[in-house]
């Protein structure tokens, strides 16, 4: 266990802001600050980290989470003062990192809110205390902002010489190991009026040699717009022969800059080394210095001067980006009752935020990747958005449907632009599995939270490359000339409606078997290190969740039906997928469901024929529903498990030689929530299956160090006909980590089947150990995984968050949408009312703001509970013991702009007695 040294963080008012004394005492805490211009800023305690605009464009090195202790390179503010040794207001002289553990004479605090962090430092040897604080403007500028305030604590005047010193990078995060010196030859470094300036000649990337237009920066005025008196824009200059930048010479002897404005220099590493005047701190003077750190894409330093450059206009920038913030995150807004519970769900709240921003990279632990976003996190960050903002997302969904093949499979290179997807670059095909499940679920809770069925009916291109019959086969014929739409035999794109791509994505599947008639693994499914099975794997754990797709669909097909619509148009190639309309399929013939994918594939393997056949949509729920009734009974009777112990559940994976993963085996049981998670929540577990579930996964998953719920059992072994996670030492990231993804998703299952106290188990579980600093070590949030140790890692971009914010709204307080009517179903248990028995929520719905309470006098526990009453506004409304439902009509005649309360009574009398 991990031994603290500190208190951990507190919240220090409503809006989320947390203070953490001497947070540089703990490894690995980092920071995030952004905006929508691009650029991307990680931050420690002690201004280490790196600033980026994408994968080519760094302002300053880049950095892995091990160079957060083993670089010196860092955001730097000096000062040398009355005979002091060198100190710096950013805790990174060498004297001060030697001192880390043992200074009594420094201490410092961090404090940070929406998107902003402030270090405070105190010396009271020097007698000085710095204030330094940094955030990315809610503005069209890609620059992050640093403002350091010196305060004379002590009882003289103190003379100071003040020196920022910024290392400048100006290059492709390849270069680090890739030519890093002879791309430092390209540094063409000048010095303006403000600061240090690097426009190199060319970058040098996968991209090839690219004439380079960018203007890397390090600005800097104090805090009446004085301008630096001069520069050490040379990094061998600044550090010295034999320094480092810990312990510089520049500033340790006390050097005169060489450098002033309008002078250059060539093909050296930078450094933007800013010297500003001399002064002299009277006893409780203040004087302030303002940075601005950018990527530019000309020379634009004298309007960011303008902009940004005084405190004044520091503190109004600093005052927007709060403001824009808090906006972002201001819904739904939690009274728990628990005050500190609520501040963490705001940090959880913008996660999903910032992993829309971030995509999977460019953070410190996130050191992979090249930017943007998976496939699935497209959709799944949806689903916050549907519940936190209040914008029209049926653009963004029929943009994303833009991506799927007409194989069922998808592209894999986002775009940064709405619906931008690009052709295979990398030469390796590659399949995720469960790809076609996430688009229905996200389109699900759209339909639900708004009433659009008829969405289903609008069209949309399919995205076609060289890949096809789901990376099995390539397109000959297909050259990057001919774009990345599919085509009709006539040459014109080929676009079908929203449910023709969801049933292309659930009916290939469908037919896509192994050998034990479940679907094929491929290149992974959601556990993306089970990547070593794809000729004989299969995942059975999703398998079950395209049967509950199925029963969506058909679902949807019959709502469509009672609409009025009574048939569709689908792609003629389509229809023999559809058997039960034509040429039924043997479903228990493994080979005869793959001849007729077979079949499909060579149809549509470079182009369809544009011919379109109605199918009658009570017909189309007749065929989706035997397949999901087919699909629910082969899992129930074929992958349940019972093992020497007298324990049930199900396997969820089969390897690349063919056989059960799970079950009992010589080194002991082998257990994966996955094929459990989704069992429950497809609803092909029966209910008593689901009670076994519990009772096993309670038994061989659950360890309370690490915050419940582990993803698998120790297999004792590396597994290569499965997947690299078995190289992993048990207890890290997909090998055997509490998972949060995972773990999250089966609290949100548990809820759907009504095993309440069984859900809360999972999510208050992981709530407790994320807010237990000494044991997680992360600032407020939920991380992808906490390893064996109990320690938080992968912070800010886990798709953990959306569906952490996604079940407490929709199963915990019940708030959630039924084909676009408000429906309200509790799920509380007693600790979660406050202590006058009191729960509430504030959310958006059918355009309105609405505060939903429910009062529980008797601090009743779910199940003892039953709706007595509710009112709108102070009028009754209609409900049943366990829920109600308040037409869509009804809310939108409520006025807009203000919030409307209504009030739910729980009790366990009879309704209305």
């Amino acid at each position: 266990m991990i031994q603290p040294e500190d208190p951990g963080w507190e919240f220090i008012d409503e809006a989320g802001t947390f203070r953490l004394p001497n947070a540089h005492r703990t490894s690995s805490l980092y920071f995030p600050l952004v905006n929508e211009a691009g650029i991307f800023s990680a931050i420690t305690p002690t201004l280490h980290g790196d600033i980026k605009a994408d994968q080519n464009t760094f302002l300053t090195p880049p950095t892995s989470v091990e160079d957060l202790h083993n670089s010196r390179a860092a955001r730097n503010f000096w000062i040398l003062s009355n005979g002091f040794e060198a100190w710096s207001a950013c805790g990174n002289s060498a004297v001060q990192v030697g001192h880390h553990f043992s200074s009594e004479d420094e201490e410092s605090i961090l404090e940070a809110g929406f998107l902003w962090q402030r270090v405070t430092r105190k010396n009271s040897q020097i007698g000085i205390n710095a204030e330094v604080t940094n955030f990315v403007p809610a503005s069209s500028d890609r620059v992050e902002l640093m403002k350091v305030t010196l305060t004379n604590i002590s009882e003289y005047p103190l003379k100071i010489t003040p020196t920022a010193a910024i290392p400048m990078y100006g290059r492709s995060a390849d270069n680090i190991r890739d030519h890093r010196h002879v791309t430092s030859l390209l540094q063409r470094t000048t010095c303006g009026t403000y600061g240090v300036l690097d426009t190199p000649t060319l970058s040098f990337d996968e991209r090839g040699h690219q004439p380079n237009t960018l203007v890397y920066a390090v600005l800097g005025v104090e805090e009446d717009g004085t301008a630096p008196q001069g520069f050490f824009p040379v990094l061998e200059d600044f550090i010295g022969e034999g320094g480092s930048l810990d312990w510089p010479k520049a500033i340790v002897k006390n050097k005169q800059p060489e450098f002033q404005a309008g002078m250059s220099v060539d093909g050296y590493e930078s450094i933007g080394a800013l010297r500003f005047r001399k002064l002299t701190l009277l006893p409780g003077q203040v004087r302030s210095f303002i940075l601005m750190l950018a990527i530019m894409r000309k020379d634009d330093s004298v309007r960011l001067v303008q902009e940004y450059g005084s405190a004044a206009k520091f503190d109004a920038w600093l005052d927007i980006t709060k403001t824009y913030w808090q906006s972002r995150i201001n819904m739904p807004r939690l009274a728990s009752g628990d005050a500190r519970f609520d501040g963490w769900m705001q940090w959880v709240k913008v996660q999903p935020v910032l992993r829309r921003l971030f995509g999977n990279s460019f953070l410190p632990y996130h050191d992979y990747g090249r930017g943007g976003r998976g496939w699935r996190d497209l959709w799944q960050d949806i689903l916050a958005l549907l519940i936190m903002e209040s914008g029209d997302v049926s653009r963004m969904l029929l943009d994303n449907f833009g991506g799927v093949r007409i194989d069922g499979s998808n592209a894999t290179i986002i775009g940064s632009l709405p619906g931008e997807f690009k052709a295979d670059r990398n030469n390796i095909p590659r399949v995720w599995m469960d790809h076609g499940v996430w688009p229905l679920l996200t389109t699900g809770l759209y339909i639900d939270q708004t009433g659009d069925l008829e969405f289903l009916l609008h069209t949309q291109v399919y995205f076609k490359d060289r890949l096809a019959a789901r990376a099995q086969k390539v397109d000959e014929a297909w050259s990057s000339e001919q774009g990345t739409q599919l085509r009709t035999v006539a040459g014109e794109p080929y676009q079908g409606t929203i449910l023709e791509h969801l049933l292309v994505q659930n009916l290939v599947p469908f037919f896509n078997v192994g050998e034990h008639n479940t679907i094929r693994l491929e290149g992974a499914d959601w556990n993306d290190a089970m990547d070593m099975a794809s000729q004989r794997g299969e995942s059975v754990a999703f398998t079950a969740m395209y049967a509950g797709n199925l029963k969506h669909l058909r679902d949807w097909a019959l709502g469509l039906d009672r609409k009025g619509v009574k048939e569709i148009e689908i792609a003629a190639e389509l229809l023999p997928l559809l058997d039960r309309l034509n040429e039924p399929v043997d479903y228990d013939s493994v080979s005869s469901k793959q001849a007729r994918l077979g079949e499909y594939f060579s149809s549509c393997l470079h182009a369809v024929s544009g011919k379109k056949i109605s199918v009658g949509l009570p017909n189309l729920a007749m065929d989706l529903s035997g397949k999901a009734d087919w699909l629910r009974q082969h899992l129930r009777k074929q992958e349940w498990l019972r093992n020497s112990e007298g324990c049930g559940w199900f396997n969820g994976y089969y390897d690349n030689q063919g056989k059960c993963v799970e079950g009992d085996f010589p080194k002991g049981v082998r257990m994966i929530l996955t094929g459990q998670v989704f069992a429950l929540m497809s609803g092909v577990a029966s209910a008593e299956q689901a009670n076994e579930i519990v009772r096993s996964v309670d038994r061989y998953l659950f360890d309370a160090n690490v915050g419940g719920y582990r993803l698998n059992t120790n297999f004792g072994e590396i597994l290569p006909d499965l997947g690299r996670a078995f190289g992993f030492a048990y207890g890290h990231k997909e090998n055997g980590a509490m998972f949060s993804h995972m773990a999250v998703m089966y609290a949100n299952a548990l809820y759907q089947r009504g095993l309440v106290k069984q859900g809360y188990k999972v999510l208050d579980g992981i709530y407790q150990h994320c807010q237990d600093f000494e044991r997680s070590r992360i600032y407020p949030g939920i991380p992808e995984y906490i390893n064996g140790r109990g320690r938080g890692m992968y912070t800010y971009l886990t798709g953990s968050a959306s569906w952490y914010l996604l079940t407490l709204v929709t199963e915990v307080y019940g708030v959630k949408g039924r084909l676009g009517d408000l429906l309200l179903e509790p799920k509380l248990v007693a600790g979660q009312f406050d202590q006058n028995g009191n729960a509430a929520l504030v959310t958006r719905f059918a355009g309105q703001e609405l505060e939903i309470i429910y009062h529980n006098p008797g601090q009743l526990d779910y199940g003892a509970y039953r709706i007595h009453s509710a009112h709108l506004e102070g009028h009754v409304i209609d409900c049943s013991d366990s829920s109600l439902i308040i037409p869509r009509s009804r809310l939108t005649l409520l006025e807009p702009g203000r919030i409307h309360r209504i009030g739910i009574e729980l009790s366990n009398e009879t309704k209305n007695a």
